[in-house]
């Protein structure tokens, strides 16, 4: 047969081969298939793919059988698709290494059908400089579990970075985030109040973003350093709910009262997780979130006088005396299982709408250029 098959020719040089070799001309071998001539000089000059009437015809004609000729055929058609050999293992590799629809959804990355413009990109973005090293990001973050952080917690983080930088605020300082810390403890009672929030952290120094996670996440808040001294609180708001956000809030802002999460990842569980082997500045930051909305002494005094009767009557006097929403209470009491989830669940104000119209926000259908 002259020609090795793994080398890839056109069917059509093997078969020109065929005929030299029988002496035969395309036109007899035409008659002989009983087939218009140009079948023959068509597949020949590979202007037409042989087909399986083709390839059994062939196959009688020349004694190589059928399968022979579709496998040229076959292997030809491939070979012309495997022009790139790495380019579906480099993308499957990229896939598996990065939430890619989902960023290049929210539009953090363009889309670019150039593979080696996207694997750039997603090194960017990650602050990488190969797709061989793993992306970090120091920070303190409420979440779901203590593995190690993930991928698309990170990307969420990196984005939450990108955008605050877009945030004007005034030099951070402990004495300013301790006035903020009391003018805050003013908006705990009313959801509409919320509002005001990003304008009081931002005189103290601190910028809060919200940015919408990405699905799988599973992480609540976070904060981080742009610098020194300058503290980042990004919350997802996954949870969309008065309690979850001051708690997630307040538990930030413990964080960044101790200098925490400018080096090496602190990682947390959520609110609707149990304390059990939590580590001790995670503890610490649990109780100083609830403290500072519900003093200790005050709830296990209302929970003594109360328990197991939670009406709404007991729960909304209670609230109004220590000039705290409804939604707080119940949220401390669903944590310490003394009622249970369903219950009361009017009280669990949604607050996205407040936070999302004063804060900085990507996701909830405000895309931001992805170049902040």
């Amino acid at each position: 047969m002259g020609k090795n098959v793994a080398e890839v020719f056109p069917p059509g040089e093997f078969l020109k081969e065929e005929l030299e070799a029988r002496d035969w001309s395309q036109v007899e071998l035409a008659e002989i298939m009983g087939r218009p001539s140009r079948v023959v000089s068509e597949v020949i000059a590979g202007k037409r793919a042989i087909t399986p009437e083709t390839a059994v015809a062939l196959g009688e004609a020349l004694g190589t059988g059928a399968e022979f000729w579709m496998n040229l055929e076959s292997q030809y058609q491939l070979s012309k698709v495997r022009s790139e050999p790495n380019t579906i293992s480099r993308r499957a590799k990229l896939y598996n290494m990065f939430p890619v629809r989902e960023m290049i959804k929210r539009g953090w990355i363009e889309a670019s059908s150039n593979l080696d413009l996207l694997e750039s990109q997603f090194s960017n973005y990650f602050g990488i400089s190969s797709l061989d090293e793993k992306p970090a990001f120091p920070h303190a973050a409420r979440k779901t579990s203590y593995d190690d952080v993930s991928i698309q917690q990170i990307a969420w983080l990196i984005r939450a970075g990108k955008i605050a930088n877009a945030v004007s605020v005034e030099k951070f300082t402990q004495s300013k985030l301790t006035n903020a810390m009391i003018e805050l403890r003013d908006c705990i009672e009313f959801v509409d109040s919320i509002r005001q929030v990003p304008t009081l952290l931002a005189r103290a120094g601190i910028r809060l973003v919200i940015v919408e996670a990405l699905a799988s996440s599973k992480i609540d808040g976070a904060c981080f350093w742009l610098a020194k001294d300058a503290p980042v609180v990004a919350l997802s708001l996954r949870f969309d709910r008065v309690d979850n956000f001051w708690h997630t809030l307040l538990h930030e802002l413990d964080h960044i009262s101790h200098g925490e999460g400018q080096t090496s990842p602190i990682v947390e569980v959520d609110m609707l997780s149990d304390d059990i082997d939590l580590p001790s500045i995670e503890k610490r930051a649990n109780e100083a979130a609830a403290e500072f909305s519900i003093p200790k002494a005050e709830l296990e005094g209302f929970i003594a006088r109360v328990n197991p009767l939670f009406t709404d009557q007991k729960i909304l006097g209670f609230s109004k005396r220590l000039r705290v929403h409804p939604g707080i209470v119940i949220g401390q009491l669903q944590n310490r299982k003394l009622i249970p989830w369903q219950f009361h669940r009017k009280y669990l104000e949604k607050v996205r709408e407040y936070v999302v119209g004063s804060a900085l926000t990507d996701g909830f259908g405000n895309l931001l250029p992805a170049n902040l």
